[in-house]
């Protein structure tokens, strides 16, 4: 193989060499056009910037806050558990598969209080006093999980 005999791989482009004279075809203005903020050395715009008019995230009006302490909890009535067999264990993977656990929520709280007909172990983040009187009545057990685990 000869040196004249290389060729530039297929797909691949030059650099774009602006300024460098009116012979590569990028000289003069090298395309920036004429004058104007946007041709100046170091010119431009911020983002967000519409030429001096109010922005228009400025413009529409502004509803409501986030709250920042709010905790990521999904709550399961404890009536929804009835649905489930005897003697099962309701965790957060039987729940997604039942549908009342959606899966982005951090936590699990089962809540409400109902007579149930049936004993099951509950593994949930959180419960509510009712809804522990409402497991353990028919014989039932309630796991707490931590969120470290």
């Amino acid at each position: 193989m000869q040196l004249h005999e290389l060729k530039k791989p297929e797909g691949q482009k030059g650099k774009k060499r602006i300024g460098r004279g009116n012979a590569s075809g990028w000289g003069k203005t090298a395309t920036k056009g004429h004058k104007g903020q946007k041709s100046r050395s170091g010119g431009g715009v911020r983002r967000g910037f519409e030429g001096g008019t109010m922005p228009y995230s400025r413009r529409i009006p502004k509803r409501g806050f986030f709250n920042k302490w709010k905790e990521d909890i999904c709550v399961v009535n404890i009536k929804y558990l009835e649905r489930f067999d005897a003697d099962t264990v309701v965790d957060t993977e039987a729940l997604i598969e039942a549908g009342l656990y959606s899966g982005k929520e951090k936590m699990v709280k089962i809540i409400g209080k109902c007579d149930l007909t049936k004993a099951l172990t509950v593994k949930a983040h959180k419960f509510t006093s009712g809804a522990k009187e409402s497991i353990e009545k028919p014989g039932g057990k309630i796991e707490e999980i931590n969120l470290d685990q």
